[in-house]
């Protein structure tokens, strides 16, 4: 399973590719305004920092909900390095625009998936990567969790390409969870994943070993 990381903090991005299991970045205009990034030339320059940084597979979010200003939008993404992704949205015109870029060779991710018809959609269009957020749906009473094992259902009958990126990941166990049922990527919070080194028997045991190799030492 790949790790994305889901933030527009270079910082946090460096530390995560640092750590050498980071495969891609995902970003959001709440992201970059979160970094203080404004005004389309700044985003563009922070898309390409974020490229200088990584290996490959950066998402870049489309404004525009209508075709014409996705594909105008999502070609200049795409132009900023060849590690850019097309974040495109879950609506009519998203679906228009994911089979558009699928012919052109360009990457994309649809976000803001939370149904398995909606993943159907974004699959049969060509969608690179198709983003359901399971945290979004926890919050409404709805097994976000459910929704990722059914995609991946329906992607392994028909064989489709699309890879299930689980989104809106809040903690680590969300995390071991979306590999259990099969997810190809989750992208989260950086704590999401140093938050899978922690275990309470390797601070004990490695502190014994520390102890012993101190005692006998003579220390």
């Amino acid at each position: 399973m790949k790790f994305f990381i889901d933030t527009a903090n270079l910082d946090e991005i460096r530390e995560a590719y640092d750590l050498g299991v980071l495969d891609g970045v995902t970003t959001n205009p709440s992201l970059m305004a979160k970094e203080g990034i404004t005004g389309d030339e700044n985003v563009r320059a922070h898309y390409k920092a974020i490229c200088d940084i990584v290996d490959d597979k950066v998402s870049a979010e489309v404004i525009s909900t209508d075709f014409e200003g996705m594909i105008r939008e999502g070609k200049e993404l795409a132009k900023i390095d060849d590690k850019i992704v097309v974040k495109i949205p879950m609506i009519k015109d998203g679906v228009k625009a994911l089979k558009y870029f699928h012919g052109e060779g360009i990457r994309t991710n649809c976000t803001l998936v939370f149904s398995s018809g909606q993943a159907l959609l974004a699959a049969k269009a060509g969608a690179s990567y198709v983003s359901p957020f399971i945290g979004r749906l926890d919050d409404i009473s709805f097994d976000g969790l459910e929704l990722i094992e059914q995609i991946v259902h329906i992607y392994q009958t028909y064989g489709y390409a699309t890879e299930v990126l689980a989104a809106s990941v809040r903690h680590s166990m969300h995390l071991i969870k979306c590999a259990e049922i099969g997810a190809d990527v989750v992208t989260c919070p950086l704590k999401v994943i140093t938050g899978l080194l922690k275990h309470p028997l390797t601070d004990s045991g490695l502190a014994q070993f520390l102890a012993d190799h101190a005692k006998a030492a003579g220390k």
